[in-house]
């Protein structure tokens, strides 16, 4: 199928079940990590950021979690930072990025714009994300040497969700998908892996540029061709829209965390939990990762973003509270004296075998040296949450209503989770827009 045609004419009730099935686990899990991360600093900055520089003219979409009206662009921008600020959205490993952070916020912003609030329409133009934002993803990697942000190719699917949502012609379509890829944010990841700041991983500003270019295009604004779309190097990456569906291929995250920094911090929690320990009991730990790790290289953290950016820090909140939560990665947590100490002695280095492995497969193990000299190695360990091991619809709910619960209140929790799981064509989607863009906590 081509790709305008895939973006414009694809309909809810043709897609499989399983595909609408992790959709909607996907739509609900970005909403708890939305909530989780409207308290940040960055995205209470972000938001005003919006509210001041994004005023709505003419089309208006209300900001996730904030209420606050502006354009839809501007929505986008804050929806898709407030979900970055709290690292524990779904990903894929190839794209070494997020898919879905962008392209929720631009579906909302987008329905509530034109007010086209059918339900099966949004769990689309979410699908289209994924299968839009992926496809990009990889191509971009193939064919740039940079190691770029996930908004340089959320910019694409923003854009088709726009031109979906705005109806325009397969021409306008096209120069919309140009528009976004040229203006999409080309930020250096490793940049901000080396120097954890705000700045994450741009999806937020990516999905601005893909719902900007929507808008564009739709004026007669040209920008076709979008290379990574296509090349003849990456046509095979295309060639099987609503065939094989990438939105399968993205994994869970249990901890709010970087995604390279999760399987240490599985190593370490398998061997405290498999031998019974104490976080007092380990006399230091050590951990042997490839080399994306180990250069989330903060020890002390004074930010909640050096803090999500790290390895040594993660892995010993993990060993000695036994997980990763939200209060975890705050500036509450930071002086802890045990996580401190684990932490600041922590030996990590890189392993040949694991960097091979890398980014198709993201492994480490751990040692815990005990306080009488005992050494204790896990097994080479992988994050929890892969597609090929997702985790059950009743962890995914639970991680919800963990981050959810303390901000929207238990009732409008369980409320927007029931809106979710009833979404289909045919439904509005009025009901899921207030809940989901009414100011919280925070």
């Amino acid at each position: 199928m081509q790709l305008t045609d895939f973006a414009h004419f694809l309909r809810w009730q043709d897609v499989p079940e399983p595909v609408q099935t992790r959709t909607r686990d996907f739509l609900l899990d970005l909403l708890g990590v939305a909530a989780g991360g409207i308290g940040t600093r960055l995205s209470h900055i972000i938001r005003d950021h919006a509210a001041d520089q994004f005023g709505a003219g003419g089309a208006s979409a209300r900001m996730l979690l904030d209420g606050r009206r502006v354009s839809p662009a501007g929505a986008t921008l804050a929806g898709g930072m407030t979900i970055d600020a709290f690292d524990a959205h779904d990903g894929h490993r190839l794209t070494k990025g997020h898919a879905g952070c962008a392209a929720l916020p631009a579906a909302l912003a987008m329905a509530e714009a034109t007010g086209h609030l059918d339900g099966g329409d949004l769990l689309v133009s979410l699908l289209l994300g994924y299968e839009i934002g992926t496809r990009a993803g990889i191509a971009l990697h193939r064919t740039a040497a940079d190691y770029h942000t996930s908004g340089a190719w959320t910019a694409l699917s923003c854009a088709a969700i726009g031109a979906r949502y705005l109806g325009l012609g397969a021409a306008q379509t096209r120069h919309a998908l140009g528009i976004a890829e040229y203006h999409g944010p080309r930020s250096q990841m490793m940049r901000c892996i080396d120097h954890p700041t705000m700045l994450k991983d741009g999806s937020g500003w990516g999905g601005m540029a893909g719902v900007s270019a929507a808008y564009l295009a739709r004026s007669g604004f040209t920008g076709a061709p979008a290379i990574t779309a296509e090349g003849d190097d990456v046509a095979d990456l295309w060639g099987d829209l609503g065939q094989n569906w990438r939105v399968m291929e993205q994994y869970y995250k249990p901890f709010p965390v970087c995604r390279w920094a999760q399987p240490p911090v599985m190593a370490v929690l398998s061997l405290m939990q498999a031998h019974a320990l104490k976080s007092t009991d380990v006399a230091r730990i050590e951990v042997v990762t490839f080399h994306q790790s180990l250069r989330l290289a903060t020890r002390t953290p004074d930010t909640t973003e050096q803090a999500q950016y790290s390895t040594a820090y993660p892995a010993a909140v993990a060993a000695v509270r036994g997980t990763i939560g939200a209060a975890d990665i705050s500036e509450a947590a930071f002086a802890d004296p045990e996580i401190r100490r684990l932490a600041q002695g922590m030996v990590v280095t890189e392993s040949d075998t694991y960097n091979t492995a890398f980014p198709a497969r993201r492994i480490a193990h751990a040692v815990l040296v005990l306080q009488d000299g005992t050494r204790l190695q896990s097994a080479p360990t992988e994050a929890r949450g892969d597609p090929e091991a997702m985790v059950s619809q009743a962890e995914m709910r639970a991680k919800f209503h963990s981050y959810a619960d303390p901000v929207l209140g238990e009732p409008r929790a369980t409320a927007l989770q029931a809106e979710v799981e009833n979404l289909s064509t045919g439904q509005s989607l009025q009901r899921l827009l207030d809940l989901a863009t009414a100011p919280a906590k925070g």
